[in-house]
């Protein structure tokens, strides 16, 4: 069974659209028709040095009265990260605070941990950042295993992104509590197969999350030859359905290969026609209503 499901991020303001507590936000993707919601693992939502037990369980009670199913903390780490300052432990405080988002989701309820690799720092050493995003990923595993919680990795960083490295990372990984959080808009941008990644996936699988995007192409001019060169596109969002990532082709693949699990919708950049609340809510509505059809 596929659920839609809401990330709270879409209402986090950090790209200057209008903002929403962690209950407020709740309370806004019930309103809106999702029965499901992950929750960032930052502020302004989970700020895991400042959230006391007694706002955690406001968190729940709200969920609860308006039975919205709090599923996944989404995570915010960079293992690769650190790299000028070699004597500081930053893989260490990354794996700690994982942890403590762990202890967290365990008293929110919640079964999931989202985590990313790495971005690339050091171009000349792209296997030794792989293999500490390797070790960092399956100690993160281990840990939250303890805690009853699954860790479940995105395509979203560099280390990793494309689809055929992303399976490599994953068996390097090897840990049975870890599982796949494959998206397809990276993939998409990459030019890849859709059906094809989806169906590799689909098994090992517990969660993905949609968005889309329409490309704007870009130039520069250069006035010695009285012409343009070309520069990469820009990819502003869009609701589901309205941009050019094949989601039925990934929905397709997903079938087949028998995934079972969250389907998120995410407004993690700034969206076509700004970050009014008005305009958050239409987005999250239409792609809800896109969701459901892809789903069914």
């Amino acid at each position: 069974m596929m659920i839609p499901s809401l990330f709270s991020v879409s209402y986090a303001g950090l790209w200057g659209q209008h903002k929403l507590d962690t209950k407020q936000f709740i309370v806004k993707a019930a309103k809106l028709g999702y029965r499901a919601v992950q929750i960032a693992g930052k502020k302004p939502h989970i700020s895991f040095n400042h959230i006391t037990d007694k706002e955690l369980n406001e968190i729940k009670d709200t969920a609860k009265k308006y039975k919205v199913e709090i599923h996944t903390i989404a995570g915010y780490n960079d293992f690769t990260s650190g790299k000028g300052s070699i004597g500081n432990p930053f893989v260490d405080i990354q794996v700690g605070y994982i942890k403590s988002l762990c202890v967290i989701a365990k008293k929110l309820g919640a079964k999931q941990i989202r985590i990313f690799s790495g971005y690339f720092y050091d171009l000349d050493n792209y296997m030794e950042e792989w293999k500490k995003c390797v070790e960092a990923v399956r100690e993160c595993s281990e840990i939250a295993e303890d805690y009853g919680i699954m860790i479940g990795l995105q395509n979203h960083h560099d280390v990793a992104v494309s689809t055929e490295s992303y399976i490599e990372f994953l068996n390097d990984v090897n840990h049975p509590n870890c599982k796949a959080m494959f998206d397809p808009w990276s993939p998409a941008l990459h030019g890849d197969d859709l059906y094809q990644a989806a169906k590799q996936l689909a098994s090992r699988m517990i969660q993905t999350t949609l968005a889309d995007y329409v490309k704007l192409r870009r130039f520069a001019y250069m006035p010695g030859i009285v012409n343009y060169k070309p520069l990469p596109e820009i990819i502003k969002a869009v609701p589901i359905g309205q941009g050019f990532i094949d989601n039925r082709a990934f929905f397709d693949g997903l079938k087949e290969g028998g995934f079972k699990g969250h389907v998120i919708y995410e407004m993690c950049s700034p969206l076509r026609g700004g970050g009014s609340e008005a305009n958050l809510d239409k987005a999250a509505k239409l792609s809800l209503a896109a969701i459901k059809e892809l789903i069914s």
